[in-house]
């Protein structure tokens, strides 16, 4: 059976940190499902279409990569499409402490595992929103993001 991973999330925009956890996940998973979660409560500073393609271009080549969105929950999602795991990656320890609550209750609601990867030091320290800032402020965010990202003036 193949090993199928989910690694949620929202995406807005794509970052190296990011980037990192799936090509990492791509050596552990025999498919690594981008799942882009949609939550109409959430304003997003690139339309789903944009996040959607800022992956896609970003994983053009490597065929173990799919990018998918979603509603609801993410362990229905992994129900709905066999995958056995989560993935997610982890930046500091309040990272930590917010994706174990979630990882423990996914695993009480299902037998889905959560994988948990440590980002690369180099990358560490990049968040989306703080791409979002730099971009809203006119910095230069292509040291941050995939050059895939790109912000229409």
């Amino acid at each position: 059976m193949k090993r199928k991973a989910v690694f949620p999330g929202s995406f807005d925009p794509l970052t190296l940190g990011h980037y990192d956890i799936i090509q990492r996940g791509i050596s552990l998973f025999d498919e690594v499902i981008v799942a882009i979660g949609i939550n109409a409560e959430k304003k997003y500073m690139f339309t789903l279409e944009e996040r959607k393609k800022f992956i896609e271009d970003a994983f053009k080549d490597e065929p173990k990569v799919t990018v998918i969105t979603y509603e609801g929950l993410t362990i229905d999602l992994c129900r709905k499409l066999d995958a056995e795991f989560i993935l997610r990656g982890l930046r500091n320890p309040a990272d930590f402490e917010f994706e174990k609550a979630i990882a423990h209750t996914n695993r009480r609601l299902s037998k889905i595992e959560t994988v948990f990867l440590l980002t690369a030091s180099k990358t560490s320290y990049i968040s989306s929103s703080i791409v979002r800032d730099v971009i809203r402020n006119g910095g230069d965010y292509s040291v941050l993001v995939p050059d895939t990202v790109v912000v229409k003036k």
